[in-house]
């Protein structure tokens, strides 16, 4: 893509924030990307996730427009990884969707919405009932354990922190890229277009940009990381549960990412003692090899979330451009951002925004 500029400061070395460094350098853009921490993301967003790709899935939570930019990355992450220095494990197994018995008012409700979700974006592909041999097929060491469940095709996932240390590796090793590290940066630090100062600045700092944003709140999330050498799963699970919807990530080396809860805090301290009882229990309810697994990591992050829970791309002041509010769906969604922020870089508008319903606010 042929842009209309120079340079380029990024601000946030997070996830949306390395995407785009990497991609506007792609493009011969000369970048300079400030972070107000290591290069190690500790302080993002992205590190605590289950990087799950999951359009319909999260239609459960999620409008349409969320669900339609879903849709887009399935197909964009294979293009985007493919141009990285290092390799990142990604799938497209599907998701599956389980329930015990007591829970199976609250499993016909997600049916009817992820059937609503179907006609709605009929590109999807559909999702399949199954009853207990067919979850046995898909998914041999669950067994009989479960007698229904739902079959989510295509969607996929993929591991986060591979892709930020490889986005890292791809950042370092390119000659049009300027890392700065222990570098906090807010747009009104520059003079974007003026003589010695970056063409354009774009703000991708998450809930780092809260002076600057006040609407901007955070999700506080819960994940727990475990090695399991005794559980086999080939693809993201998830439980229905009325309280906590459980999902279960497998990925390389027979680790585990485990999450559900969502909690309206900004509060960074670590997981409580009923929020880890219930991931875990409920991760053992799916399989019971969870009971010998090892405890790697039990991770607390806020999620920046805008007052709608919908991302937004804005354009406070001429060549400013500032990217947020990915809430719980980042790599789920960042991809179509992306893009269509790369579109209104080139050209001052972008048509994949509008095919997501989604309107760019500019000064």
């Amino acid at each position: 893509m042929s842009l209309p500029f120079q340079s380029a400061a990024v601000l946030g070395a997070g996830l949306m924030g390395r995407l785009m460094a990497v991609t506007l350098a792609q493009a011969g853009c000369k970048v300079d990307l400030f972070e107000a921490g290591s290069p190690d993301a500790e302080g993002a967003a992205a590190r605590v996730a289950a990087a799950m790709l999951a359009p319909l899935a999260e239609s459960a939570v999620a409008p349409v427009s969320v669900v339609r930019m879903g849709q887009h990355a399935l197909s964009r992450w294979p293009e985007l990884l493919a141009k990285l220095a290092q390799p990142v494990f990604f799938q497209r197994e599907g998701t599956l969707v389980l329930w015990h018995r007591q829970d199976a008012a609250e499993a016909a409700r997600l049916a009817r919405v992820l059937a609503n979700t179907g006609t709605q974006v009929p590109e999807l592909a559909p999702m399949q009932t199954l009853d207990g041999k067919a979850i046995a097929v898909l998914e041999p060491s669950l067994g009989q354990r479960f007698m229904q469940g739902l079959f989510l095709p295509g969607e996929g996932q993929l591991d986060n922190r591979a892709l930020l240390a490889s986005l890292l590796v791809t950042l370092q090793a390119s000659p049009n890229v300027t890392l700065h590290w222990q570098s906090a940066r807010a747009p009104s630090d520059f003079a974007p277009g003026a003589p010695g100062q970056p063409d354009r600045v774009i703000d991708c700092r998450g809930l780092g940009a809260r002076p600057q944003w006040n609407a901007l709140r955070g999700v506080r999330g819960e994940v727990i990381r475990v090695h399991a050498p005794e559980v086999t799963l080939r693809r993201p699970t998830r439980l229905v549960h009325p309280r906590y919807p459980l999902y279960i990530a497998p990925k390389p080396g027979n680790l585990f990412v485990i999450g559900a809860t969502e909690i309206e805090s900004d509060d960074m301290s670590p997981a409580s003692v009923r929020s880890t009882l219930e991931l875990l229990s409920a991760a053992y309810a799916v399989h019971s090899g969870f009971a010998e697994a090892r405890i790697v990591e039990i991770a607390t992050q806020c999620r920046p979330t805008l007052p709608d829970n919908l991302p937004a791309i804005e354009q406070p002041q001429p060549r400013v451009l500032r990217i947020n509010g990915l809430y719980r769906h980042g790599f789920m969604i960042a991809p179509a951002l992306l893009d269509a922020a790369m579109e209104l870089l080139a050209h001052g508008r972008s048509t994949l925004a509008a095919s997501f319903g989604m309107e760019i606010s500019h000064a």
